[in-house]
C-alpha cells in the first residue's frame, strides 16, 4: 500500500487556513480598501456602495463573497466593517448547529452591526430558513408551541449586514442566495499584486527583502495571498538560520529547494501526481478512483484540491475516459511524451 501523504491542510502551499495563518493573517490583515491590494474592480464597486450607504445614512445590503480559499473574503468582510466603522461579529455556517443558536446571535446585534458568516454553504436547512425573514424584514419568526396550539411570534430586529463567503457559490440555495443584494466574486492575484503583498507583509514584519526575492516567491505562491505570506514566513526562517536574516534572490531559491516548492509552485504530491499518470499509466487516460489507489490520495482530495490548480496550468485534462497529463507538464517536468501516446 502507499504511503499516505501528510493531510492536505498541512501542506505548505495548501489555500485551506492552517494552524498558525490565523495570527498571521490578523498581523498583517489591511483595514481599509486603500490598504488592500488587488481585486481593483471588487474594491471600486464596494467603494461606491459604502459611500453611497453614507450619504444615505443606511446600512448597507447584505453581500456575498465567494472565491478560492485564501483569496481574503474574511479579510475584505473586516475591511467593509472598518470603512462603514460597523461593529463586526463573526462565526461560520457549521458552528450555527441550532436555530436557536441563530436566533442568539441575531437578536444581540446591534443598529448598523455586520455578521459575518464564512462557509455559508454549509448552514443547516432549517437555520438557513429562519435567516431568510431576518435578511428580507429584519425579522425573527420564533414558533412557539406544537401541534394545533403552536403560534408564531415575531421579534423585530435591528437593520444589520450580512456578509456570507463561500468557496461555493452553486452550493447555496436559490432562496438564500436570492436575498444576497450585492455578489462579488474573488479572482486569483496576479504576480505584481502578490509581490506587492509580500512586500507590504515583510515590512509589517521586519524583513529585509530584495526585489528579486520578492518576485521568486510571488512566482511560487499558486496566486493566492495566503500561500504568498505563508512561503514569505519559511524563507524568512531558512534565512534566519542559515544567513543573515536578510532574504536575498540565492537565500530565496535555496530555501524552495529543501522545501521542494518549485518555480509554478508545484509541491511534491503535485508532481507525484503528475509522474504517476506518466509512469503507470502512459500519461493517461486514467480514472479518477485508479488514480487514488495509485498514488495512496483519496479521491476527493485529488479532484478537489490538487486537480483545479494542475488544470489552471494547463498540466491535466479530464475527459469521459479519465484523466490525462498534457505536454505541458511533460515539458515542465522535463521528460518526453511517448510517440505512442496522443497527447493534449
Amino acid at each position: 500500500m502507499p504511503n499516505q501523504s501528510p493531510p492536505t491542510n498541512n501542506r505548505l502551499i495548501s489555500p485551506i487556513e492552517r494552524q498558525g495563518d490565523e495570527a498571521l493573517d490578523l498581523s498583517l490583515r489591511p483595514k481599509t480598501l486603500a490598504e488592500y491590494i488587488g481585486q481593483e474592480k471588487l474594491k471600486e464597486n464596494l467603494q461606491i456602495t459604502i459611500t453611497a450607504a453614507k450619504k444615505r445614512q443606511e446600512t448597507i445590503e447584505h453581500v456575498l463573497l465567494y472565491g478560492a480559499p485564501g483569496l481574503g473574503k474574511t479579510t475584505l468582510a473586516h475591511v467593509i466593517a472598518n470603512e462603514i466603522g460597523a461593529n463586526i461579529r463573526v462565526t461560520s455556517g457549521p458552528a450555527i448547529e441550532k436555530t436557536g443558536d441563530l436566533a442568539a446571535i441575531l437578536t444581540n446585534l446591534e443598529e448598523g452591526d455586520i455578521l459575518f458568516i464564512d462557509e455559508i454553504h454549509r448552514l443547516h436547512k432549517s437555520v438557513e430558513e429562519i435567516l431568510y425573514p431576518a435578511m428580507e424584514d429584519y425579522a425573527l419568526d420564533i414558533i412557539m408551541g406544537k401541534g394545533p396550539s403552536a403560534r408564531t411570534l415575531r421579534l423585530d430586529l435591528p437593520k444589520f449586514t450580512i456578509i456570507g463567503a463561500t468557496t461555493l457559490a452553486s452550493l447555496l440555495s436559490a432562496p438564500l442566495r436570492d436575498r444576497f443584494g450585492i455578489t462579488h466574486h474573488l479572482n486569483f492575484y496576479e504576480p505584481q499584486d502578490l509581490e506587492k503583498i509580500i512586500n507590504r507583509s515583510a515590512h509589517i514584519l521586519g524583513i529585509k527583502i530584495s526585489t528579486e526575492a520578492a518576485q521568486e516567491i510571488a512566482k511560487r505562491s499558486r496566486r493566492t495571498p495566503r500561500i504568498a505570506n505563508r512561503l514569505l514566513k519559511r524563507v524568512r526562517d531558512y534565512c534566519e538560520v542559515k544567513g543573515d536574516g536578510t532574504i536575498s534572490l540565492e537565500d530565496a531559491l535555496a530555501a524552495f529547494k529543501l522545501l521542494e516548492v518549485d518555480v509554478l509552485g508545484l509541491d511534491l504530491i503535485d508532481r507525484r501526481i503528475l509522474q504517476t499518470i506518466i509512469d503507470k499509466f502512459q500519461g493517461g487516460p486514467v480514472g479518477l478512483n485508479t488514480l487514488a489507489a495509485a498514488t495512496g490520495e483519496e479521491a476527493d482530495t485529488i479532484e478537489n484540491v490538487y486537480e483545479p490548480y494542475l488544470m489552471q496550468l494547463g498540466f491535466l485534462d479530464r475527459s469521459a475516459r479519465g484523466r490525462l497529463v498534457t505536454i505541458r507538464a511533460y515539458q515542465h517536468l522535463g521528460l518526453k511524451k511517448l510517440e505512442t501516446k496522443q497527447l493534449i
